[in-house]
């Protein structure tokens, strides 16, 4: 395959395979809520998709995911779960792709653009729970917030930023040869 056209085919092959990722991963907690909580298995393909093939990429398959595997597998519900989700993971595809970009691609870059994307994505998910929950305090408190945001998916965290930074590091690799 010649350069040029591999410089258009490698990322929306790449894309499409991490949305294949987003949609199985989850089927291995057994699409039981609290293990998917806890292990987060839908964000890594998409912090994956968006230090590899941009944070455009990054930021579409994080939005179409969660929709899509609600369409397919009825998990996660369509409402209000999947659009607080599609928002979560479109930042984190969005944000990670973006400093990552800017910054001087090494390995520090890409753990100080996973952090940053794991905070932002965080607070978007915040924010738009609390507003499709309801302004009231007792819907989404700051509490339940720090609870799932932090506290239950501590584990999730832990894996992203075990794998997320060197798997990334071997696709690009491969992908540059």
């Amino acid at each position: 395959m010649g350069r040029q056209a591999k410089k258009y085919i490698v990322k929306p092959v790449l894309a499409a395979l991490f949305l294949a990722l987003g949609m199985v991963l989850p089927l291995l907690t057994g699409q039981i809520k609290e293990i998917g909580d806890s292990l987060l298995p839908m964000h890594i393909p998409v912090m994956l998709c968006g230090l590899v093939c941009g944070y455009k990429y990054g930021a579409e398959i994080g939005l179409v995911l969660p929709f899509l595997r609600s369409l397919i597998f009825s998990m996660p519900p369509i409402y209000p779960n999947a659009v607080w989700m599609a928002l979560e993971l479109a930042t984190y595809g969005l944000v990670i792709g973006f400093i990552y970009m800017k910054l001087s691609k090494s390995k520090l870059s890409m753990y100080i653009a996973l952090i940053a994307a794991m905070i932002v994505g965080r607070i978007v998910w915040g924010i738009s729970k609390m507003l499709l929950l309801g302004l009231s305090a007792s819907a989404f408190s700051l509490s339940a917030f720090i609870t799932g945001a932090f506290i239950d998916s501590a584990l999730g965290i832990a894996l992203q930023l075990l794998i997320v930074p060197p798997l990334a590091t071997l696709i690009n690799r491969l992908i540059r040869k």
